[in-house]
């Protein structure tokens, strides 16, 4: 039964539940569409961001352990990374994230948060409950190989949309939940490089975000056709509906045959 607030006799307003229950369907969206690609281009001037602190959590890790805010006091400084299985963009940013697990795994916590599916598909729909979320961030984990953690967010994303949800971005957070740096996309290897030894060596930062938007987007277009195959019917549609220039490039990329998986 759904908690309502009487206001008189004959109307009622849904509370903040229903409201908070309403965003998380709608966070949940089985086609990708063009309101969604738009505001994963830029950080809003509200969205939490360097000097801000992140709201509790407490999400399970696939090696059955916790990732939770409550835990960063003891086990210091984390590289966040938001992430999915059907998203270009994650796929592209993989191979810098192992190597830099490599250089500073010893020295930073990393951690890979499953979040919604960037381009579900027929073969990968939305999930709707945790388990199928858990298995695809099992999928995601075991595709690229990822040697640090893989933490699932809850089905509606609550700490995804509090940081704003964008389908692959980063955040360093330190020990007591401050955002130390964050890149709106985490294939921006360099940026994430930079930051990491100044965190680490205990320097300044040169900046303390990167929104760099040119580079990771033609970083990641060959991985566009790979990532629309594996989910299914039904990704590559939504491409052409919501960003057709994208699918265009895409079709292009996979008939010459340029991608890491032809």
């Amino acid at each position: 039964m759904k908690e309502l607030t009487i206001l008189d006799e004959n109307r009622s307003l849904p509370s903040i539940t229903d409201k908070d229950q309403a965003e998380g369907r709608r966070y949940r969206f089985e086609h990708l569409s063009l309101p969604v690609v738009l505001g994963d281009m830029s950080f809003g001037k509200d969205d939490p961001g360097p000097g801000d602190r992140i709201p509790d959590f407490d999400l399970p890790t696939l090696d059955g352990g916790r990732f939770r805010s409550a835990d960063l006091a003891e086990t210091g400084a984390v590289l966040l990374v938001f992430g999915s299985y059907t998203c270009p963009v994650t796929e592209s940013a993989a191979p810098g994230l192992n190597q830099l697990h490599a250089g500073f795994g010893d020295r930073m916590r990393f951690v890979m948060v499953n979040v919604r599916e960037a381009h579900p598909g027929k073969n990968v729909p939305q999930p709707q409950l945790m388990d199928q979320k858990t298995a695809n961030a099992e999928q995601l984990r075991d595709l690229h190989g990822f040697d640090f953690e893989v933490a699932v967010d809850d089905i509606d994303g609550t700490l995804h949309r509090a940081l704003s949800p964008k389908p692959n971005s980063a955040y360093i957070v330190d020990r007591d939940g401050t955002i130390l740096f964050r890149a709106q996309w985490a294939n921006d290897t360099s940026a994430l490089s930079e930051a990491l030894e100044a965190i680490t060596d205990g320097k300044p930062l040169r900046g303390l975000q990167s929104k760099e938007l040119i580079r990771p987007m033609l970083s990641m277009l060959r991985y566009g056709a790979p990532v629309f195959d594996r989910a299914g019917k039904g990704a590559w549609r939504d491409m052409w509906l919501s960003v057709p220039p994208l699918a265009f490039v895409g079709i292009v990329l996979k008939t010459l045959r340029i991608g890491p998986r032809y």
